[in-house]
């Protein structure tokens, strides 16, 4: 399988909203986007993220759109953060694709999150040279309470 990075298009956010409002996909992501299925809310976001200076990028499994992945935040504490779709789940996708980004985007240290208990999303993130650094009690608008998250850093 082909795993290709461009440029997020206007035609890629049905596709990123039908992804980011799956019921499994939020519930196994935990910290998603807390638009409620509001989709002005979730192109609104998109806009924002587009529009600063994050590198947003759309990700390509032999040319049909199979998810999305970022760096975004403050120069010295950006996070990356990817989603696939949950029918491309355990295929190598997110971390080929985060793989791609990460060589896009040579500056470090990184960050991430990940819910401590989505183990396919730490697995990807160790795989990619990431380090728990840490861990936190977060609210996750996904699963309406708090949860243990692990926050890991690549490079510094």
């Amino acid at each position: 399988m082909e795993i290709v990075l461009r440029a997020v298009e206007d035609d890629d956010l049905p596709v990123f909203f039908r992804q980011m409002t799956d019921p499994e996909s939020l519930r196994m992501a935990a910290f998603g986007l807390d638009v409620q299925g509001d989709r002005a809310a979730f192109d609104a976001w998109w806009q924002r993220l587009r529009a600063s200076d994050a590198v947003s990028r759309t990700v390509l499994a032999d040319g049909r759109v199979a998810g999305s992945a970022a760096v975004y935040g403050e120069p010295g504490g950006r996070e990356v953060t990817y989603w696939i779709d949950r029918s491309d789940w355990g295929r190598g996708l997110a971390t080929a694709a985060l793989r791609a980004l990460l060589a896009e985007v040579p500056e470090r240290p990184l960050y991430a999150r990940a819910a401590a208990d989505n183990a396919g999303s730490l697995r990807v993130l160790a795989k990619c040279g990431f380090r728990e650094t840490a861990r936190a009690q977060g609210f996750a608008n996904a699963r309406g309470h708090e949860i243990e998250e692990v926050v890991l850093v690549l490079g510094d």
